[in-house]
Parts: structure tokens; C-alpha cells; sequence
């Protein structure tokens, strides 16, 4: 007998000790979903290093020597009370073995100072487009699904408009980098917030979903672009905000206006994105698929199967059946993707394989040694020339 209740006990605690075990790894694997589902917008990525100002001089400032320093192109340069625009990296300049100089083009606002931690952003502006640009617009709201939606408007006097959507990370700020060249080229745009959000009304939830709910945002964007006079619309949206550019243009009532797309960063596999995010915040590879399930089970988000799920839901797969207001024979929009290697947040191999599987449709111009959703900033020039050769059949 005394065996028995020996064997029970033993029975019982290893019970309770997988018990014990399952409820950690459900916890860990929830916190670890957090780096994708809470990322709050305006501030940095998890794995963007921060980096310390060592010292800055007339158009210099030297930074720590990280291989983020060394990133070629024109960057925000973001502190706690400043932010600031740097340039390339300047070689020739005298520095320190643990420094990099590079052009201090401006300072926004604040002051830098050695010592300071600050970190490169996208936004290579602050503000709206008339404390930022100089460029005239209003502030507007959009009826949304959740509640209206802030979003700021440039007037053009083409009949195309482009709608400009940003992604994880950065702030409608984002959607500035590109502003002025589409205001050269006479271009509407239409810059709104979405949920989530600071200015905007909180997802029920209060978790992002890659996408999958957002795009309906951005169709309430495209409806009062077009009861505002838009004929045709010009979808333009950095990471998560490319993915509901695709799922606006498959899915959207209106897809049917929409002329072109144009995708930096694209998240085609929120999988992979969720997995990337959670993996910079140091979470062991045995939790990365514990993120996964716990995503799914907070989100309802189903599994994409590394991008294949993205492949099925993109306007390109079943056009050729189209009875809806696209018309059978009407083909899916243009679509120019901007994207590389060196993004480790949206796989580049993803968008590689839209791109071959619909070369008809759409082209990929390959940015390097750019990280996620900075293809701009990499080559501001080099993206607006192919920018304007996709806009140009466009207009």
C-alpha cells in the first residue's frame, strides 16, 4: 500500500510539475507575442541598437561605431528630447576607433549633446506637412470603423490621388519622406492615422493584427478620397501599412479604383515578422513558435504558412475569375515593391517570390544595406527616380 501511494505521489507531482510547466511556457510565449502585438507606434523596433553622441561640430556629429552607425543614406536620428536628420558617413573625417561621423544635417528640435542615447529612425521629418515641409494642408477626419480617423490631406490637382500608409514603428510622420516629391508631381495626398494609433481609436482588443483589421482603415481612407473627388487612387504603404495596401486592393469595395501600389517593406508573412520582432527582444528560438500560437489564439490570425497565406489573399491570385467590380477581364493594379536584404523584420525572399510568380505585374527594385522600412533613407534619390518611372503611366 505504501508503494502505491508512493507511485501516486510521484504520478501527481511530475502532473503538476508539466502543468506548472505549460502555464510558463502559455505566459512566455504571450509576453514574447507582445514585440509584434504591441509595438507601440513612434518608437523603435526591437534590435534597433541605441547608440551614444560622442561629440558633434559644425555639420559633424560622431556616434558609437555600431553597424547601424554605419548604414549609408539619410536617417532620423531620434533622442528622448531631440531629434535630428543625419547624413553619410564621413570617412575622411578624424574620429575614434569606437566612432562613426557622419553628416549632421540638422537638428529638428532639442539639443545633442555628448552622452545622449539616441537611435536612427525612418522619419526623416517631425511635425505635418506645413511645420515640416512648408507645404500647405488640412487636418481632416475620417469616418472609421472604430471612430474617426485624423489624417492629414495635401491637395494636388491630379485626378489620382495617393494614400500613404505607414507601418510598424514609425508615425504618419513617416509618410513626409516621400510628400515632397509627390507634391512636385501634383499628386493628392492623403496621409491618415489608423487604429492603434496614439491619435486614433484603440483596436478592441488593444493588439495590432499585421494588417488583417487595419485595412479597413484604409478603405474608409479610400472611400473619403474618392466622395472628395479622387478618381483613381495610388496605395502607398510601408510594412504592415503594404500589407493592408494589398488587402485593401483585394479585398476593398473599392478596389476597383485603386491604379497602383506601391509596397516598401512589405509584411507578407506575419509569422515570420512575429518571430523576427520577438528574436530581437532576446527571446529564446525553443518560445518563437510559443509566440506564434499565443498570437494566433489573442488575434484570431490565421496561419500564413511563411507567406503562402499572404500569396492567397493579394490581388493577383484569381483575377482571371473575376465577376465583381473589377470586371473579368480587368488585370490587378501595378505594383512597384521597394525591398532588400539587409530587412530582417519582412523577409526580402518573400517579396522575391511575389514579384517572379507575377513579373507582369509587378517590379522589384532591390535596395541594400537598408533595414526595415528605410528604403528611402537608403537612397533618397534612387528610390524617387523609380518612384516617378512607376508614377509616370500613372498620372
Amino acid at each position: 500500500m505504501r508503494t502505491i501511494k508512493t507511485k501516486a505521489a510521484a504520478v501527481t507531482a511530475t502532473l503538476a510539475a508539466g502543468a506548472a510547466a505549460a502555464a510558463a511556457g502559455i505566459v512566455a510565449g504571450r509576453l514574447a507575442s507582445d514585440a509584434g502585438l504591441k509595438a507601440p507606434p513612434g518608437r523603435p523596433l526591437p534590435g534597433e541598437p541605441r547608440l551614444t553622441v560622442h561629440s558633434t561640430a559644425a555639420g559633424r556629429i560622431a556616434l558609437t561605431r555600431d553597424l547601424a552607425a554605419l548604414r549609408p543614406g539619410t536617417y532620423g536620428l531620434a533622442g528622448d528630447a531631440a531629434h535630428a536628420v543625419v547624413g553619410p558617413v564621413l570617412t575622411g573625417e578624424p574620429h575614434s576607433a569606437d566612432t562613426v561621423v557622419r553628416r549632421l544635417e540638422r537638428v529638428t528640435h532639442g539639443t545633442l549633446k555628448p552622452g545622449d542615447k539616441v537611435h536612427l529612425t525612418p522619419n526623416a521629418h517631425v511635425g505635418d506637412p506645413t511645420s515640416a515641409l512648408g507645404l500647405d494642408h488640412t487636418d481632416v477626419e475620417i469616418p472609421g470603423e472604430l471612430g474617426p480617423l485624423p489624417a492629414w490631406f495635401v491637395p494636388g490637382t491630379r485626378n489620382t490621388w495617393v494614400i500613404a500608409v505607414h507601418g510598424l514603428g514609425p508615425t504618419r510622420e513617416h509618410a513626409l519622406n516621400v510628400m515632397e516629391f509627390l507634391h512636385h508631381h501634383r499628386f493628392p495626398v492623403l496621409a491618415p492615422a489608423y487604429r492603434g494609433d496614439a491619435d486614433a481609436p484603440r483596436p478592441p482588443d488593444g493588439l495590432h493584427h499585421f494588417g488583417e483589421t487595419e485595412w479597413r482603415d484604409l478603405d474608409a481612407a479610400m472611400r473619403w478620397a474618392v466622395d472628395h473627388g479622387a478618381r483613381q487612387l495610388v496605395l502607398h504603404g510601408w510594412s504592415t501599412g503594404a500589407t493592408m495596401a494589398l488587402r485593401a486592393a483585394a479585398r476593398s469595395p473599392l478596389r476597383g479604383r485603386v491604379k497602383g501600389l506601391v509596397l516598401d517593406s512589405p509584411v507578407l508573412s506575419w509569422e515570420r515578422t512575429l518571430r523576427a520582432l520577438a528574436a530581437a527582444r532576446h527571446t529564446p528560438g525553443v518560445l518563437l513558435p510559443l509566440a506564434v500560437r499565443a498570437a494566433q489564439g489573442r488575434t484570431g490570425l490565421p496561419s500564413d504558412h511563411s507567406g503562402l497565406y499572404a500569396d492567397r489573399t493579394v490581388p493577383y491570385a484569381d483575377h482571371a475569375d473575376r465577376t465583381d467590380d473589377m470586371g473579368p477581364d480587368r488585370p490587378p493594379p501595378p505594383t512597384l515593391i521597394f525591398h532588400g536584404p539587409d530587412d530582417t523584420i519582412a523577409p526580402w525572399d518573400l517579396s522575391r517570390r511575389l514579384a517572379a510568380t507575377h513579373s507582369d505585374r509587378i517590379t522589384l527594385h532591390t535596395v541594400d544595406q537598408a533595414p526595415h522600412a528605410a528604403m528611402w533613407n537608403a537612397d533618397p534619390s534612387a528610390y524617387e527616380e523609380a518612384l516617378r518611372r512607376f508614377l509616370t503611366p500613372l498620372m
